[in-house]
């Protein structure tokens, strides 16, 4: 048996030789701790592959920032099933996606406020049973990352009051707002959303018992969540038992891509309600809206429906037991749905059982289905109207309708990938929140099932029917979809997974690839030198996309039949290099959906083109390495 000396210094040179040689093969500080989260990756890699990870690869940044000792304590905590105990830290420590937690408040302010630069605040009973006076939200939480306000009895009981919120979390990237309770029971005042969440990426607003039993307390949404991506709007039991309420929606949601807003209980019960939608979901792609039970009950109330999801492509609108019971209503639908790709309405229990009512239907658009809807009261006219004479022009010369929801140079033929190819570039910047992989040992003690979602709401503080709780559900039910035909997939939240996946379908001798920065985007650029991935054979590659999630997680799912490409990008005018590019062309596009967004935009239809696309920031695709 060796001496208890010699055996520490064979033990810390073997330790020195171990992290001198990490540190030569995988990282650029020869000090890196052999147990970090990152240094244990790169072993893996290296073992796996069979080849050094470069210590430029973009994988690396993306390993979890954990120290070796950070790393133990939590793993140790997940394994104990407590991880929630000390969730700030740990979310700040491994670089999560978190929602902050939000302190009670029982503020009162007896004074008009001004609020600016501000953020993350839970303002309950803020300004109930206010005298006149106004609030003011401009440019709060503005071009932030994570925003979460709750506005809880808001105003509440007020005479005269006025909210104003302008540009309130304007391009900010997820954000949750909670508005319960705002301003019911009050008398007088308005509240006045001005770019209330434009160009956000994912909203998710709550209105919920919002002015009920107020009485000529008006609201005006102008601009609200314009130019934003996905998202949910709900607003629940708004302007219910009102009385002499006028609500103006004006561009609501305009220029935004798959929008959702579900209108339940709205005007409920109300006396003397007016509605205006006005350009109301304008050239939006793919919004779906759901009136259910809305003004139901209520008495002489106006609703006007004009240019509704006029420009829209496709969508979805849904009015169950609309104005059902209701007396004198009247409602107008003035060049309501003229999308120009047909999208869905459903009329159940329209007006039934309603008295004096007048609704008219003026340039309505196209595919509606009509169930149990009221027969007397309700006019048609130049209902189903075709096609307009520019539309129909278009179609003639281009074969499609529009490409005006497709962001230009998203998607393009095989073709252009050629030296001297002046193109745009879409907008590549990744959108998600900055997150990172989690390690194994932690990744591995915590559930990721829908049947544990209990669980992951109580881990990562996620409330009831919270925005964070939808998130995660969105992302695990997206996870438990069962493959398409021909389809392999897996989601993952670890790079060591990710390496697992691409080697299981590739084998081995593969590399991931993305393009390099986000230079030349929504700009045009010039295709320099043209380098084909594997001699240009048609091969088969791994995507991964990104999910949102409270840690990095990835969607990777093989696809057959592709070619894919590198590119150096440069600028058209000085012709300098300020990119370089990876692009993949799938040249099998028969079991697409025929209103795919390629489609759209280069025209064609399912298996009867090819399409390329940018590899865009933060995604990647695995191929053979090339030898």
């Amino acid at each position: 048996m060796l001496p208890l000396w010699n055996f520490l210094f064979l033990s810390f040179l073997h330790f020195s030789c171990f992290t001198v040689a990490f540190g030569a093969a995988g990282d650029s500080s020869a000090s890196e701790n052999p147990f970090t989260p990152k240094a244990s990756f790169v072993r893996y890699w290296n073992k796996h592959l069979n080849r050094e990870i470069p210590n430029t690869h973009f994988l690396l940044s993306k390993v979890s920032p954990l120290t070796a000792v950070e790393s133990a304590s939590f793993s140790k905590l997940a394994a104990q099933n407590h991880l929630d105990s000390r969730l700030p830290s740990f979310c700040s420590a491994a670089k999560l996606f978190c929602f902050p937690d939000l302190a009670a408040s029982l503020e009162k302010h007896s004074s008009d406020a001004n609020f600016a630069i501000y953020l993350d605040k839970n303002f309950t009973n803020y300004g109930s049973g206010s005298l006149g006076g106004a609030d003011t939200f401009k440019n709060y939480s503005e071009n932030d990352n994570v925003i979460v306000d709750s506005f809880r009895r808001y105003s509440r009981e007020s005479t005269g009051h006025k909210g104003q919120f302008s540009n309130y979390a304007s391009g900010s990237n997820v954000v949750d707002q909670s508005f319960n309770t705002y301003a019911a029971a009050a008398t007088g005042g308005s509240g006045e959303f001005n770019n209330y969440n434009k160009e956000v990426n994912v909203p998710n607003l709550k209105f919920t018992s919002y002015s009920d039993e107020a009485n000529g307390h008006g609201q005006t949404f102008t601009g609200y969540t314009e130019n934003a991506n996905a998202g949910e709007q709900s607003f629940s039991n708004y302007g219910k038992n009102g009385n002499g309420v006028p609500n103006e929606f004006s561009s609501y949601g305009k220029g935004s891509n798959v929008m959702g807003s579900d209108f339940s209980g709205y005007g409920k019960t109300a006396n003397g309600a007016k509605d205006t939608f006005t350009s109301y979901a304008f050239d939006t792609n793919n919004p779906v809206n759901g009136f259910k039970s809305y003004g139901e009950g209520g008495n002489a109330a106006v609703d006007s429906f004009s240019s509704y999801r006029d420009q829209a492509n496709v969508g979805e609108s849904s009015f169950q037991s609309y104005a059902k019971g209701s007396n004198g209503a009247e409602v107008d639908f003035g060049n309501y749905g003229q999308s120009f790709n047909e999208g869905t309405e459903k009329f159940t229990g329209y007006g039934q059982g309603a008295d004096g009512q007048s609704i008219g239907f003026k340039i309505y658009g196209r595919n509606t289905t009509f169930k149990d809807y009221a027969k007397q009261g309700v006019t048609f006219k130049r209902y189903n109207e075709s096609l307009n004479s520019a539309e129909t022009a278009q179609v003639q010369a281009t074969g499609s309708r529009s490409n005006k929801w497709v962001e230009p140079g998203k998607f393009f033929r095989e073709k252009m990938l050629k030296q001297g190819t002046v193109m745009p570039m879409p907008d590549i910047k990744d959108k998600m929140p900055a997150r990172s992989f989690l390690p194994r040992s932690i990744l591995s003690k915590i559930p990721f099932s829908s049947s544990k979602i209990g669980e992951l709401k109580r881990t990562f503080h996620a409330g009831d029917n919270s925005s964070l709780e939808a998130i995660m559900l969105d992302a695990l039910q997206e996870c438990e979809r069962p493959p398409s035909p021909g389809e392999t997939k897996r989601c993952v939240g670890s790079a060591e997974d990710m390496v697992d996946f691409a080697t299981s379908v590739l084998g081995r001798n593969v590399d991931a690839r993305t393009t390099e920065s986000v230079n030349g985007s929504k700009k045009n650029i010039k295709i320099g030198s043209v380098g084909k991935i594997n001699g240009g054979k048609v091969t088969k590659s791994v995507s991964c996309h990104q999910s949102l999630f409270p840690y990095l997680l990835y969607y990777c799912h093989s696809v057959p039949k592709v070619r894919v490409y590198e590119a150096d990008i440069l600028d058209p005018n000085s012709e300098k290099k300020i990119n370089h590019g990876v692009a993949i062309c799938h040249l099998d596009t028969s079991s697409w959906s025929s209103g795919h967004g390629a489609f759209l935009a280069l025209g064609s239809g399912p298996g009867r083109i090819e399409v390329c696309h940018w590899i865009f920031e933060n995604d990647m695709t695995w191929t053979i390495a090339d030898s």
